[in-house]
Order: structure tokens, then C-alpha cells, then sequence
């Protein structure tokens, strides 16, 4: 068998709601998808509750629809010609939804600050999948399947993943969203003494990464900030 090679990515929360000047978790009014045609935003929640708030997944939407609609840069710089960008404070921020559209009377926004959080979480992940590529000597079109697990995995739209450059800009079909593997794990470990010797013995072949001190990872990070 092959080299298996592991790292782990501080990506922060940002893709649960967490550090989002608006974010929330994934309940109802959460919005999770954004549409932006011209001036228009068209945001869609969860349960199609008046929005209150936006999930990680909806941030991530917002981000890569801003992006093809120039409202912001490559760097994440908003667009100061935009109609919908406004500087309060001396800060840039996108107006996503009017207060007199919100469940709650207050205007729901991204601000500069939202999706610089986002190029951190992305660039991390980013940067640890580029890093265990040039450990095992293998391009990203030599990956068969890119399996994205976990709460979050579940509800990401890949098209946006894709496009804020999360991930290589690869076919769709190779990447599969599998839920909860880690609970489901947990089961298989519980009723089979099989499944819990395969996996020792996985861990016990797996060679860590250490991102942190790793040559190379500095300067890939950098590279991946770009959206």
C-alpha cells in the first residue's frame, strides 16, 4: 500500500457563523444561498424566514457571488463604485439586506473584516491540501476523489468552494460531500472489531504534516489568500 498523509488545517470558525459581523448558525432565517444579478440581491434562507443573519455557507455563496459580480477583488477589496458599498466608520461594508427586508429591523451587511475571515479559513485549507500534494509528489488532477466531511461539508456549495479557489478548480464529479464521518466513524468503531484494528492500523501508517513548520507553508498560505 501507499504513503497516507495527514494534516491538520486551523481554519478557524468562520465557516460556522463565528467572527461574521452578522453570522449566526444554520437556523431558520440563516440566509444560506445569495443571488446578485446587477443591483438586485436576492438572499435564501433557511425554513424562507425573514433573514436574520447569515450561515457559513451562505458567507461563502456571498463571497464567491461578489467576486463574479466585481463587487469585490482577488485581494477581497470591495469595490467603492458599487452602489451597495458604503463606508461607515471609515470601513468598507456590502449592504446585503435592507433593515425594512430583515426579520429583526436591521440591515445585514459583509464587511472588509467578513471576508478577510473567509480568505484566512480558505487559504488555510488551501494551503494544507497544496502542502500534503507536494509531500506525496502528485498534482491535484491526479486525485481520483476529494471527500469534504462534517456539518459544514454538508450544506457547502461547492461552485462557490471552487470559485474562491478553496479547492483545486477541478470537475465537480470529483468531489464528494459525505456528511457526519466522524460520528459515523464512531459507530462503525463501536460494533465492529474490524473496522477498530483497520483503524489503528490506518493511524498507525499515517505520517503527520506539521503545517506550522513545515518550509514551504508560509509562502503557500500567502498564495492561497487570493480569492
Amino acid at each position: 500500500a501507499g504513503r497516507v498523509l495527514s494534516c491538520s488545517c486551523a481554519s478557524g470558525p468562520a465557516f460556522e457563523g463565528a467572527h461574521i459581523r452578522d453570522g449566526m448558525r444554520a437556523a431558520p432565517g440563516a440566509i444560506e444561498r445569495v443571488h446578485l444579478n446587477g443591483g438586485a440581491v436576492r438572499p435564501l434562507t433557511i425554513g424562507s424566514q425573514p433573514p436574520v443573519g447569515i450561515c457559513g455557507s451562505g458567507i461563502l455563496n456571498a463571497v464567491a457571488e461578489m467576486l463574479d459580480t466585481t463587487i469585490i477583488n482577488d485581494r477581497g477589496v470591495l469595490n467603492q463604485k458599487d452602489e451597495r458599498v458604503r463606508l461607515v466608520n471609515g470601513k468598507s461594508e456590502f449592504l446585503l439586506v435592507r433593515a425594512e427586508e430583515t426579520g429583526h429591523g436591521r440591515d445585514i451587511v459583509v464587511t472588509r473584516r467578513d471576508i478577510n475571515e473567509i480568505q484566512l479559513a480558505k487559504g488555510a485549507i488551501r494551503g494544507g491540501l497544496e502542502i500534503l500534494l507536494k509531500e506525496a509528489g502528485i498534482a491535484p488532477d491526479q486525485v481520483d476523489d476529494y471527500i469534504i466531511a462534517g456539518a459544514f461539508g454538508t450544506h457547502l456549495d461547492l461552485k462557490s468552494a471552487l470559485r474562491v479557489g478553496m479547492f483545486p478548480c477541478l470537475e465537480l464529479e470529483r468531489f464528494h460531500q459525505v456528511g457526519n464521518a466522524a460520528g459515523m466513524g464512531a459507530i462503525r468503531m463501536l460494533v465492529s472489531a474490524e473496522a477498530r484494528r483497520a483503524a489503528a492500523e490506518l493511524a498507525r501508517r499515517a505520517d503527520g504534516v506539521e503545517l506550522t513548520t513545515h518550509p514551504a507553508f508560509t509562502e503557500t498560505f500567502m498564495d492561497a489568500l487570493f480569492l
